[in-house]
C-alpha cells in the first residue's frame, strides 16, 4: 500500500500479518478529498490495521494522530510504518470498545474501519457519542459492508449523517456531531 497524497504521498506502507482489509487506495484518495485539508485537527484511528489511514491523515497535516488496534501480532508492523511520521502519532494497543469510554481526550475526527463481519458496529456509534470523543462540530466516519446499508439511522444522539459514498462493496459514511445545536422536529 502507498500513501496517496500530502507530505508522505508515495511512501510504501507495509501490510501487517494477520486477518486484514486494508483500505483500497481509491477510497482512501476519496476520503481525503472530501475531508480536504486537516492541519490542525486531531485524527483517531480505531480498528488501524497497518496504521495507513491515519499515516494517511499525518501526511494531510492532521496532528495528533492516535490509532487503536487491540491485535498484538500487528504490533511491530504498525510501529515500522509510524515510524516514517514526523508528526505527533501514537499507538493503542487496546480493545476498541475498552478504548472508547477511557479516552483521554475528544478528537476532531475519529475513523472507525472495523471488520466487515463484526457486529454490533452501531453500538460502535452509539459509544463514540456517549463517550463524547467528539467536540461540537467534529466528525465520525465508519467504514462499513453494502449489505449493512439499511441497519444505519440518520442520526445517532448527537451524530448527524451528512454523507455517504460508495466504493465497489465498501461504504463510507459521515457523521457530524450536533451537540449544542437546535433541531428542528416536526
Amino acid at each position: 500500500m502507498r500513501v496517496t497524497g500530502g507530505k508522505y504521498t508515495g511512501r510504501t506502507v507495509a501490510c501487517p500479518p494477520g486477518i486484514i482489509r486494508p483500505a483500497m487506495d481509491m477510497m482512501r484518495e476519496s476520503l481525503f478529498s472530501i475531508l480536504g485539508n486537516l492541519e490542525g485537527l486531531s485524527w483517531l484511528d480505531l480498528f488501524t490495521g497497518s496504521g495507513c489511514v491515519g499515516i494517511e491523515a499525518a501526511s494531510r497535516g492532521a496532528s495528533p494522530v492516535h490509532l487503536v488496534e487491540k491485535d498484538r501480532g500487528k504490533k511491530a508492523t504498525i510501529q515500522k510504518n509510524i515510524s516514517m511520521v514526523e508528526t505527533e502519532i501514537q499507538l493503542f494497543m487496546a480493545d476498541v470498545n475498552r478504548f472508547i469510554p477511557t479516552a483521554k481526550r475528544q478528537y476532531d475526527i475519529v475513523y472507525a474501519d472495523p471488520p466487515f463481519p463484526m457486529e454490533g458496529k452501531m453500538a460502535l456509534a452509539k459509544a463514540v457519542d456517549k463517550a463524547k470523543l467528539l467536540p461540537p462540530g467534529g466528525l465520525f466516519i465508519i467504514h462499513y459492508p453494502s449489505e449493512e446499508k439499511n441497519q444505519w439511522s440518520e442520526r445517532i444522539g448527537n451524530l448527524l449523517c451528512y454523507d455517504e459514498r460508495k466504493y465497489g462493496r465498501s461504504i463510507l459514511r459521515f457523521f457530524r456531531n450536533t451537540e449544542g445545536e437546535p433541531t428542528f422536529e416536526e
